[in-house]
């Protein structure tokens, strides 16, 4: 048992407006850091190999960070409703920082993975500890208003990220991809230093289930290291993938039997029983499923069906990015006037599923851009309109005291889903390429699957035209399965009850 002298307090204190907007411009600094780091350092893998050496281990700076940030994002939300959230949130921008500079310093592929965990744990902290506090300084019905805010900054990062990325290493060096984040957390945590101020906290002890915290991350580490290494790395089918499978599902067991049992679990179970909070949640991990398993392999679509090159197949994707900043920032304020929440979150989802559907239906036709343009803008729209709303459905329908737990889960699963749809969406992919290249000897569908257009070009153009067939095929499949874990995640929307918004609460001073 661990003593401590504080707890979460129930209310925070009033903010000035002008407080206010100090806080959420650190607090949207701070999410975007961690937000850009997912995707910022993969154009600057090539330079970072050619330096440090290390090529087949690469795929580990990537891996290293995804990792340590997804299985610390639970872990984080339950020690900031235990003790509070504003140091802990100080503290996590201060090792993202501190190993941000790390990073840039690494003189070896092993230090620079090392220190990505390390970022990667502040990382998981900054996205659960920003969204939550969100929810700490504003009332239940302006929540919907800044979290589409955040949520159009984190579509923003999605895209400036591998932007950034090429740009930074390109005209100065790959480490500038890290030292890019110094004086933005810096900035970042001045703000909220200066003005995010939560109510005193009472006098507590509080017990810390750390076997609970050690079996999740035994449970989610397996699991996203077999969605995201295998078929790459190691087979899909073989001893390592029986290995995490077995491993992971054993560890989720006994964190499932540990939390029952445990004083203050780090998951408290019974929040499953709330019918919001667990449509919620799923729903938002089946959005994510479904946009990753449909866009992953987009881009070697464009390039290899549509004749496209890397550069412009990057900027087909600018209308969902766009569209997805636009509908979230305008959708969450509408929807916070209007109140009600559901209305938003099933308009957004019918658009995701009309959106992959379209995209289904263009990809067995082999249609031209321009119909593609047209349906990634109506998926972009949905996905911002439903992203927010369900953040806030889930938010609102728990307790303050599990509101950091509430909020950890639902990120959780967010990157569960995504992890799953690139894995899903890889199998349908490498699936296709086995069964078209079966007649053509020396062709590994694998590595195509795994090495995109470097591969495809070393081909004879006969087996060329058969993969371009093979990837119009899987991505319509693929686009078919996101659109089917849509019409899902509508069904179970549909089911929602009492998620309207209370009346507004007076403005700041």
């Amino acid at each position: 048992m661990t003593d401590v002298t504080t707890s979460p307090a129930d209310f925070a204190p009033d903010h000035s407006r002008r407080d206010l907007h100090v806080i959420l411009v650190g607090l949207m600094l701070a999410m975007v850091l961690a937000a850009l780091d997912q995707s910022i350092v993969n154009t600057a893998l090539p330079a970072v190999a050619s330096e440090l050496g290390g090529m087949a281990h690469l795929s580990w700076v990537v891996t290293a960070f995804m990792l340590a940030s997804t299985t610390a994002t639970p872990i984080f939300g339950k020690l900031g409703d235990m003790f509070g959230r504003r140091n802990l949130l100080l503290g996590c921008i201060t090792l993202f920082i501190a190993a941000s500079a790390l990073c840039g310093l690494a003189q070896s592929l092993e230090e620079l993975i090392a220190f990505r965990l390390l970022q990667g744990i502040g990382g998981g902290g900054l996205m659960t500890l920003t969204q939550t506090t969100i929810s700490d300084v504003v009332g239940p019905r302006e929540r919907l208003r800044y979290q589409g805010l955040f949520t159009g900054a984190f579509a923003f990062s999605s895209v400036a990220g591998p932007l950034l990325g090429g740009g930074l290493t390109t005209a100065l060096s790959w480490r500038w991809v890290f030292y890019v984040n110094i004086p933005v957390g810096a900035i970042a945590l001045t703000l909220l230093v200066i003005g995010l101020k939560l109510s005193p906290v009472e006098k507590r002890s509080h017990q810390i289930d750390w076997l609970g915290a050690i079996l999740l991350t035994l449970a989610a580490g397996a699991l996203l290291l077999l969605f995201s290494l295998a078929g790459s790395v190691f087979p899909r089918i073989s001893t390592t993938s029986a290995l995490l499978a077995g491993g992971g599902l054993i560890a989720l067991a006994l964190f499932i039997w540990q939390e029952k049992r445990a004083a203050e679990p780090m998951v408290d179970l019974s929040l499953f029983k709330n019918g919001p909070f667990t449509i919620g949640t799923l729903t938002t991990g089946g959005m994510t499923f479904a946009m990753m398993c449909a866009m992953v392999f987009l881009p070697l679509y464009l390039q290899l069906v549509l004749g496209m090159t890397a550069a412009q197949s990057g900027l087909v994707m600018l209308p969902q990015i766009t569209m997805m900043l636009v509908s979230s920032v305008l959708g969450g304020r509408l929807s916070a006037k209007i109140g009600k929440p559901k209305l938003f979150l099933v308009g957004g989802i019918i658009l995701e599923a009309a959106g992959l559907g379209l995209l289904a239906a263009l990809a067995h036709e082999e249609a031209g851009v321009v119909p593609v343009l047209g349906a990634l803008a109506v998926l972009g729209t949905g996905m911002g309109s439903a992203m927010p709303n369900a953040t806030v459905i889930v938010q609102n329908a728990v307790p303050r005291a599990t509101l950091g737990v509430a909020t950890a889960a639902m990120s959780f699963l967010r990157s569960l889903g995504g992890a799953l749809g690139v894995a899903v969406s890889g199998g349908v992919m490498t699936s296709l390429l086995a069964a078209k290249l079966a007649g053509l000897g020396g062709v590994d569908a694998s590595a195509i699957a795994t090495g995109g257009m470097q591969v495809i070009h070393t081909l004879p153009e006969a087996a060329q035209a058969q993969v371009a067939e093979a990837f119009r095929q899987a991505i319509a499949g693929s686009f078919m399965i996101g659109c089917g874990v849509m019409c899902l995640a509508l069904l179970l929307s549909l089911r929602l009850k009492g998620t309207e918004l209370p009346p507004p609460e007076a403005k700041a001073a």
